[in-house]
């Protein structure tokens, strides 16, 4: 399985940098291994059934973009240097990866000092990498952390616009509860108070479980040998509640949809044994065609970019062929890519017709 039989033309100008406003109004691609629908977000609720079950995940991002001082007593006295770090992901210890610039800066047992309330010990580097410890832990650290931090937009939208104050309300999903990602689960940035409640009414359930997104979501595959790629790690955890309520939907006949596919990631970790079970760790779980898939029926996501392990997961999903017929018709029927896109409803088993 090679990376080019991943590759497509994507026009510069449909990799969106702003999100729809409302969120709800962005557009949805609705596919089956037969049907393409076009529409928009809100009209998950004609095709969603009562009794499927949307699985979501609370990870909240953090504002993971930070800028410090190093100081340093020399034989010209107290010197400063300005330390930016990006925040990458949380290690079991309590420490965080980081990226520092410049890294060369920093000496290993070094404090770099954020705010009057925030600054973190350099303990180790690893692959270019930082190993930070900071002064805060809990509720004190996600204060002083969003007081002294910036929100970290995805490096293709960095590159193309400067982050501002609406990044705070956009990249963050509304159902965010739990702190520890520097990426948001885009999917569900469509997703408003008005449309759960819709849902809702429909009979539409919903389970929460959480996978912190890291910024390994962004890294290119580089070899041509899709197979060998090695995954990111993840922390994640489906509670003993979202096992069962999982279980029971699809028991009771009904489906289990993961909004993204972050949270398709981690059901499916959860369960490798053949059934969903309670689950807490690391995932750095690689989906492809020849996935065999035991927890998820259907999928909403976003339109992805060429090359990326993000659309081999979907070509698992739906063969790689139906995903070329898909992306085919989004391209020419002009929908946005990426985070701030617009999004697709993947259902590999059919469809009924959708309930007005």
């Amino acid at each position: 399985m090679k990376l080019s039989d991943f590759d497509f033309d994507l026009p510069e100008d449909l990799i969106a940098t702003r999100p729809a406003s409302p969120r709800s109004a962005a557009r949805l691609l609705v596919a089956t291994p037969e049907l393409l629908s076009d529409g928009k977000v809100t009209d998950l609720v004609d095709w969603l059934q009562p009794g499927d079950r949307l699985v979501l995940n609370d990870t909240k991002v953090i504002p993971a973009r930070l800028s410090g001082l190093r100081h340093r007593d020399t034989a010209q006295g107290k010197m400063a240097a300005k330390i930016e770090v990006t925040l990458l992901d949380p290690k079991a210890d309590g420490c965080w990866s980081a990226l520092l610039k410049p890294l060369k800066k920093v000496k290993t047992g070094e404090t770099v000092v954020f705010s009057d309330a925030l600054s973190a010990e350099l303990e180790a580097v690893e692959d270019g990498q930082g190993l930070l410890r900071f002064n805060l832990k809990g509720d004190d650290f996600d204060k002083a952390l969003n007081a002294a931090g910036a929100m970290p937009l995805p490096p293709y939208i960095a590159a193309k616009r400067a982050a501002d104050a609406h990044g705070m309300e956009d990249y963050q999903t509304v159902w965010a509860r739990h702190s520890g990602a520097v990426a948001a689960p885009t999917a569900s940035l469509h997703f408003d108070q008005a449309l759960l409640a819709a849902l809702a009414d429909k009979g539409v359930q919903f389970t929460h479980v959480t996978l912190h997104v890291g910024a390994g979501t962004f890294l290119p595959v580089k070899v041509e040998d899709v197979t060998s790629h090695k995954m990111h790690a993840e922390w994640g955890r489906a509670s003993p509640e979202a096992a069962v309520e999982i279980a029971a939907t699809k028991a009771a006949g009904g489906r289990v949809m993961p909004v993204g596919t972050t949270a398709l990631r981690l059901i499916e970790s959860a369960a490798r044994k053949g059934q969903i079970e309670p689950w807490e760790g690391e995932t750095d779980i690689f989906i492809y065609p020849g996935f065999t898939f035991h927890a998820a029926d259907a999928l909403m996501t976003n339109f992805h970019l060429p090359k990326s392990t993000l659309l081999m997961l979907i070509s698992a999903l739906m063969g790689q062929d139906r995903v070329r017929a898909i992306y085919d018709h989004a391209i020419e029927h002009r929908y946005r890519f990426f985070s701030y896109g617009d999004a697709s409803l993947l259902l590999p088993q059919g469809a009924n017709t959708p309930q007005k």
